[in-house]
């Protein structure tokens, strides 16, 4: 479904776009429409649905009443003209890679995606014959100097999970341009009440709605939003390859948008005050956190971004002992393969955002192997700090 121009505030976006109404029955929500499959009347009105000629659903494979104003509030919150949603954020970005990608055709992205898009690049894509460059992620020239060797589709990822580093999405979306890719971003961590890559020159933008934009931990899916004739042939490939978003599960997704800007209002709060915190702890070798001035990638953030997010990242001294030492001793935390919920998160990328790689590919993807991922969640700030102090009191 198509989006509409950004003209009112986030919040009043994330409570009213798609979702004007009217809806049946007089629902003062979008009802969530189990139905597998779609009647009519006579052969007459399904044929002019089947065809394109009318509006309408045939089969929840392929679309779904509820599903389609999700991707319309997607759509509006990103600023793009059409969005298209998955079961889960990964099939989202697959789908992108084999809807969009031939055999002979060439990525562009960078060291530090998320594992499972690491995954994909490094052993996927070469299956089919589709060669993957991944370049330093903060090495903007030598990017450059790669899609100008040639590339089909530029795939950009920040703030990077779980290091927090930032890419300018402007100036590669220009290079990308010049030689004529597709450049997609994924917004996971940042989500679209801090930033959007659409305005800055990505054609698409992907989400994991797994994480902030549903917002409470009891949901997977994945939405994908630009141009409407890039989201055509993903969305022809979703329905084929059938990576579909139940109902039930947009139903809620829908109901954790409409809160979103209030939630990341906290979560940004929270991030930067812990930061703040932890920058220059006697216990603590480096904190990784955009919003920090000291932050290698904080002029280009301060730049593309309202906020910085709701995920940080940190290094205890004392090695992987001290990891171990510090999450246990936490109180308000979930020890969780898990971001963006109103409630804190936090663990090792060896068993979470890459726990697919093994010790020695994180280490060459510049993972720190005692790095903590921080997911600060809606709690007072104060408590999660003393929450921490408490923790890190027990080192050395």
């Amino acid at each position: 479904m198509t989006g509409k121009n950004l003209k009112r505030g986030d919040s009043t976006n994330a409570v009213w776009a798609a979702e004007e109404g009217p809806f049946p029955f007089g629902a003062a929500v979008m009802p969530i429409v189990n139905a597998a499959t779609f009647a009519y009347p006579d052969l007459g009105s399904w044929q002019r649905v089947a065809t394109g000629q009318a509006t309408g659903h045939i089969y929840s494979r392929n679309s779904n009443p509820t599903v389609a104003v999700l991707e319309a509030k997607m759509a509006a919150l990103d600023g793009t003209e059409a969005a298209t949603a998955f079961s889960t954020g990964m099939a989202a970005i697959s789908s992108i890679l084999f809807a969009l990608l031939s055999p002979g055709e060439r990525v562009v992205s960078i060291k530090d995606s998320y594992g499972g898009t690491n995954v994909l690049f490094e052993q996927f894509l070469p299956r089919f014959k589709i060669a993957a460059t991944l370049c330093e992620t903060t090495d903007h020239a030598a990017i450059e100097a790669e899609i100008a060797r040639g590339c089909a589709l530029l795939y950009l990822e920040t703030p990077t999970n779980p290091t927090l580093k930032v890419v300018d999405i402007e100036r590669l979306a220009q290079a990308a341009k010049r030689a004529g890719a597709v450049v997609v971003a994924d917004n996971t961590f940042a989500t679209p009440f801090n930033q959007r890559p659409a305005a800055l020159g990505a054609d698409l933008t992907v989400h994991s709605a797994t994480k902030f934009l549903a917002g409470h931990s009891d949901v997977m899916g994945g939405l994908v939003s630009g141009r409407a004739e890039l989201i055509a042939k993903i969305h022809h490939f979703r329905e084929i390859a059938g990576a579909t978003l139940h109902a039930d599960a947009a139903y809620a997704i829908l109901r954790g948008m409409k809160t979103l800007a209030l939630r990341m209002e906290r979560h940004n709060a929270n991030a930067l005050a812990i930061a703040r915190h932890l920058a220059g702890h006697a216990r603590i070798d480096q904190v990784f956190y955009p919003g920090l001035a000291s932050h290698p990638g904080h002029a280009i953030a301060a730049r593309q971004m309202s906020g910085f997010g709701g995920v940080l990242a940190f290094t205890p001294r004392g090695g992987f002992e001290a990891v171990r030492t510090v999450l246990d001793r936490l109180q308000l935390v979930q020890r969780a393969a898990h971001l963006g919920g109103v409630a804190t998160v936090a663990g090792p990328p060896q068993v979470t955002s890459h726990v697919e790689l093994s010790a020695e590919q994180r280490a060459k993807a510049g993972i720190p192997e005692n790095l903590i991922r921080y997911s600060a969640g809606i709690e007072d700030a104060a408590d999660l700090i003393a929450d921490l102090e408490q923790a890190l009191a027990t080192l050395a």
